[in-house]
């Protein structure tokens, strides 16, 4: 894990400002949703990423491509049941 040498104290509320070096570096914005994980005895946040479901399996996941602007998510497995069932239609002009 890279240090960055910057020290913050937790206020009364229990609240840590993050340097605006390290929300730019990650493009955190204002009231933009972060994970909190404890592993150990570390803090780990991490800048929350949806993951919408692939449309042909249900399966949420890192690795579903979002495709046509955010209109269609589709996981490996979907992407390949999809392109065997386009490839099984008959066309006829």
């Amino acid at each position: 894990m890279k240090s960055t040498e910057i020290v913050r104290k937790v206020n009364q509320l229990g609240s840590v400002v993050l340097p605006k070096e390290i929300r730019e570096n990650l493009a955190i914005e204002k009231n933009d949703p972060l994970e909190i994980f404890v592993d150990e005895n570390q803090i780990i946040l991490r800048k929350y990423q949806y993951h919408k479901a692939c449309m042909i399996t249900g399966k949420i996941s890192e690795d579903n491509m979002i495709l046509a602007n955010g209109k269609v998510v589709l996981s490996r497995e979907g992407m390949e049941i999809l392109s065997k069932e386009v490839c099984e239609i008959d066309v006829y002009v």
